[in-house]
């Protein structure tokens, strides 16, 4: 199963829970992998305490082999090279944990060449014969890393693939998500410019929101009355403008509640954080369970 994570905006928690997902779903007993696809910004390798690859890799990258310079991306596993206690021993029925870094320094793409989408496909098609879940970190926005991705999946019917939307609960962010994917020079848009039938990418599709805080939420414990009315009432506004612009329940795969170790230090909270330290709420843990079943649960997808 080939997964993008998308976002319109920056700063809505795409890359450190997309990884989550993936770590979650490791922990699952699944072989995966994190394509780092955020060429601008290739520093997914701090996210896993890889030092090495904390600002991508200068040996020879996913920005490299996309323009041809190597025929092997560098390949890290997280299990083996993490520098964080919690991550340098495979648990007992965990699967493959393999990060795929940008380039250090290697910038956005400035077209996209036939040669680089033929070499996209045939990494996609090479890894989905080995990995469970190759999980793709895109540049935000309206990215050349959007069209690589769309122009890759053309080329290969065969292997099942989906679209993560991630936006935070905000007005901008709801506006953005729509206008990613349905707007102008959108998703579908281009998607159909590179043969796929719209309707059919329509369904393959869901949205995560992301830093929620629920109106009745333990934090929200110490709020003025005036406040948590205005927060309620606010909440219904976003609801009804979700639903609106098609971003509602009907299309939300899962959401993940604002958590205090994912706004101060973006990381991969594992159970120790939880139960051990207690820094992290386990309702998160609970979200990343949840979505990383959810991505490769045919009837949970399509029930939506």
């Amino acid at each position: 199963m080939l997964v993008f994570a998308i976002s319109d905006k920056g700063g809505t928690g795409r890359s450190v829970t997309s990884s989550n997902i993936v770590y979650r779903r490791a922990l699952q007993g699944q072989d995966v992998c994190y394509l780092d696809f955020d060429f601008g910004s290739p520093t997914v390798g701090a996210i896993f305490r890889i030092s090495s690859v904390s600002r991508g890799t200068q040996h020879g990258g996913m920005h490299a082999y996309l323009q041809g310079e190597t025929d092997e991306p560098h390949r890290v596993d997280v299990w083996a090279e993490s520098d964080r206690d919690a991550l340098r021993a495979r648990p007992p029925g965990a699967g493959q944990m393999m990060l795929f870094p940008g380039d250090e320094g290697g910038g956005e793409f400035s077209t996209v060449r036939p040669e680089m989408v033929d070499r996209c496909a045939r990494l996609f098609g090479k890894l989905a014969e080995t990995f469970d879940l190759i999980m793709v970190d895109l540049s935000a926005g309206r990215s050349y890393a959007a069209q690589l991705a769309l122009g890759a999946t053309a080329k290969l019917p065969q292997i099942p693939y989906r679209w993560l939307v991630f936006h935070r609960w905000t007005r901008q962010h709801i506006i953005a998500a729509h206008g990613l994917v349905h707007g102008a020079h959108g998703l579908l848009h281009f998607g159909q410019s590179h043969g796929h039938d719209p309707r059919v990418l329509a369904e393959r599709i869901k949205y995560v929101r992301t830093a929620v805080l629920e109106p009745d939420a333990a934090e929200l414990a110490g709020l003025r009355e005036t406040q948590k009315i205005w927060l309620i009432q606010f909440d219904l506004e976003l609801r009804e403008l979700a639903s609106k612009h098609g971003v509602g329940r009907t299309s939300l795969l899962g959401k993940v509640p604002l958590d205090p170790v994912l706004q101060w230090r973006e990381q991969l909270i594992s159970d120790e954080d939880v139960q051990g330290t207690k820094i992290a709420n386990a309702e998160t843990v609970t979200a990343f369970d949840d979505l990383a079943k959810k991505i490769v649960d045919d009837a949970a997808w399509e029930s939506l």
